[in-house]
């Protein structure tokens, strides 16, 4: 195992996370305050919450906040947790992601058409969110990997890629069948080879789970304990 990742290289692998339901905006500008101390990669927020610049100062019209330009980036979720959203409503939430200020958007497939064969019809999904939010946005395709057999892990990320995808993420987190696993990663990392980004989400608790996660081939690891596995990580 590589125990070479210092803190600082580490952070900037994450998304810190926070998509709890209770969540408030008192809570969005303390993770956001977290996330520039530990300088992490991006936050994820749930798609309500943005722009975060209106939870800096109380009262601002949200469509007028700006978020800091000297932070990390603004993730958020589409369709989040089931990705069972029409595909109009999840372009249409997309949409005003961005322009409330989103970088990044996690977007959840339909796993039910996956499994019945219809990786088509999971494609024009993605397709309809990549139009609504096209590059520099970054799109993120949430497979929910554990629920997955081998072979629809592989389908789910051919129809990503083939949908102009920017990278595919093993888990929402909220599915009962878990989280990322080195497995998933690793095939999810053989199959779009270094096209497309690879995010491990869902169980990442640890240094070590890091760790393993980043030698299976993961770019990015969504995890909201990112205090915790940095404090593990060495200072050099």
């Amino acid at each position: 195992m590589n125990a070479g990742v210092t803190r600082a290289e580490l952070a900037k692998y994450i998304d810190h996370t926070l998509l709890a339901t209770d969540a408030t905006n008192d809570d969005v500008v303390a993770l956001y305050q977290e996330a520039r101390e530990l300088g992490t990669f991006s936050i994820c927020v749930s798609p309500n919450m943005l722009p975060v610049g209106a939870a800096w100062s109380p009262g601002v019209d949200p469509d007028a906040a700006e978020t800091p330009a000297d932070g990390p980036a603004i993730c958020t979720v589409i369709g989040f947790p089931s990705g069972k959203h029409h595909s109009s409503i999840k372009a249409v939430e997309a949409a005003k992601a961005v322009t409330n200020g989103a970088d990044e958007l996690d977007m959840v497939i339909d796993i039910g058409q996956l499994k019945a064969g219809h990786a088509d019809l999971v494609q024009q999904d993605i397709e309809a969110v990549r139009r609504a939010a096209p590059a520099p946005t970054l799109l993120k395709v949430i497979i929910e990997s554990a629920a997955l057999t081998d072979a629809e892990i592989v389908a789910a990320c051919q129809a990503a890629e083939a949908a102009g995808a920017d990278f595919v993420k093993t888990s929402t987190g909220f599915h009962k069948a878990g989280g990322a696993s080195v497995e998933a990663v690793r095939l999810m990392r053989q199959t779009v080879g270094d096209r497309l980004g690879v995010k491990a989400s869902g169980g990442v608790r640890t240094y070590e789970d890091a760790l393993r996660m980043i030698e299976a081939g993961a770019s990015r690891l969504g995890m909201s304990s990112s205090a915790a596995v940095l404090a593990e990580a060495p200072a050099e």
